[in-house]
């Protein structure tokens, strides 16, 4: 650790896990060291989160990230950067006369006899950057059970109908003859 650690881009999620590929680099540190250096500073970091984390492209937590930067060796103003700037590109670009951002409140807060902050306070984040995508509706399925339920019907039906005698032949049986009549007759 020779040289300055890299330093935190406002820009957007992608580039913001590139400069945190480049902070472990410069670390010189295993998942598995970055892990135990952050149980050491106080914060839980999993090495196969950290693994995740600089995978992916999106913008891991806010609890991750200053895990991650004390693990990596980060102190004071320095991690106070990366979390920082992490919080402006999830909240996005956020302009100091702007009024309404996203559908939340952007204002200025007030301080000492009213007078503005230089930091605009964002009193309702908005939840995505982008916007939702309207959910077509779905049509029902069909009943797929319909067509057992109609033959467990049917044949309960018939069943009962066949029990009570409801359906024999027309023609009437005069008389039975039975094995005992028939060696009676001999």
């Amino acid at each position: 650790m020779t040289t300055a650690p890299p330093t935190p881009p406002d820009t957007d999620a992608a580039a913001f896990v590139a400069a945190l590929r480049r902070l472990k680099a410069w670390s010189g540190l295993s998942y598995r060291r970055l892990e135990r250096r952050a149980a050491d500073a106080g914060h839980t970091l999993p090495y196969s989160t950290a693994a995740t984390m600089l995978g992916r492209e999106r913008l891991p937590r806010a609890e991750l990230v200053a895990a991650f930067v004390s693990a990596c060796g980060l102190r004071g103003t320095e991690a106070e950067a990366w979390v920082d700037a992490r919080s402006r590109i999830a909240c996005g670009s956020v302009d100091a006369g702007a009024a309404v951002d996203a559908g939340g409140f952007v204002g200025l807060a007030a301080v000492d006899a009213g007078r503005p902050t230089e930091r605009p306070l964002v009193v309702t984040p908005p939840a995505r950057s982008e916007p939702m995508e309207a959910v077509p509706l779905r049509r029902p399925r069909p009943l797929r059970w319909a067509p057992v339920a109609a033959a467990v019907l049917l044949t309960a039906l018939l069943g009962g109908a066949l029990a009570s005698g409801g359906v024999t032949d027309d023609e009437e049986i005069g008389q039975s003859r039975t094995a005992y009549d028939v060696t009676e007759a001999h």
